[in-house]
């Protein structure tokens, strides 16, 4: 155990050293750093890109929306909105409904027999929960249905630098999900993080061997910038996957998200953005809070 901890922060520090060494430039085209250009990242991207089937904005069946969690994570949500929301999904074929955990079991049943997944949250929004707690709400949504989990990551014991208690939260989750074989994203909060407390969450996310890196709850103080993303994908490198949550409202902002290295998207803009990528003007969908 101490020895998977000295490696831990030696990966924390050689990526810290990678980050402060050189600042990077930047492409003159797309204004993102060279390693996170669309054509430097393309070999990258399709690596990782597990849900995504081409780049965002192009043509072809399921190709956005295959890279779209459609999100309805608000308090005051409806059993009639959360069974819109699983009608949207089928109609457009995103790849996961993302549910709070009360939601699992309804919206499982009217996802049954389609391509369409659940997704749900646990620790959220604010992740200060302890581990088993974690780890017992994230056992009980996925035998309620879920295929893919969100967890917060616990972010006041990440910016105490305790380390070991983090760790231990993350893999509480991971491992009840690796063992049901099913998908598992950490949450970051990346507007409350500094860069250094970034990629100490990426590297311990990475560690524990989950699945996904997500940049916010979309309840913060801020949502997904192009820089974070961008910085998550350098951490994690290829073999993980990397969502953008939070701000996502347009196909120009999930373009973004794509060059900059995301492969998965959380909106509850995913209609509007799947027709904003077909050209159909005046493109409807609610672009709340998410």
């Amino acid at each position: 155990m101490v020895t998977d901890y000295r490696r831990v922060v030696e990966l924390i520090l050689e990526e810290l050293v990678a980050a402060g060494a050189v600042a990077p430039a930047r492409c003159g085209c797309h204004g993102f750093t060279y390693e996170c250009c669309p054509e430097r990242v393309r070999g990258v991207m399709e690596a990782g890109a597990t849900r995504l089937g081409l780049h965002a904005g192009a043509g072809g069946e399921g190709g956005v929306a295959a890279a779209i969690d459609h999100t309805l994570l608000k308090a005051d949500a409806t059993a009639a909105e959360i069974d819109q929301l699983c009608r949207e999904a089928l109609e457009w074929r995103f790849a996961t409904v993302c549910v709070n955990p009360t939601w699992v079991s309804r919206a499982a049943a009217r996802l049954r027999g389609g391509s369409v997944g659940v997704c749900s949250v646990v620790g959220f929004p604010l992740g200060a929960t302890t581990p088993d707690v974690k780890q017992y709400e994230a056992r009980r949504a996925i035998f309620d249905g879920a295929s893919e989990i969100d967890m917060v990551l616990n972010v006041g014991a990440l910016k105490s630098d305790d380390v070991r208690l983090v760790a231990e939260d993350i893999r509480a989750v991971v491992g009840a999900c690796a063992e049901c074989g099913v998908v598992s994203k950490v949450i970051l909060e990346t507007a409350l993080l500094t860069d250094e407390e970034k990629v100490t969450a990426c590297t311990l996310a990475k560690a524990a061997g989950a699945d996904f890196v997500k940049t916010s709850t979309g309840f913060g103080p801020g949502g997904a910038t192009s820089a974070d993303v961008a910085l998550m994908r350098r951490v994690v490198g290829a073999g993980m996957g990397v969502k953008a949550s939070g701000g996502v409202r347009d196909l120009q902002q999930m373009q973004a998200m794509v060059a900059a290295g995301a492969t998965r998207i959380g909106a509850s803009a995913g209609v509007r953005i799947v027709k904003e990528s077909r050209g159909e003007a005046g493109a409807s969908g609610k672009a709340g809070g998410y």
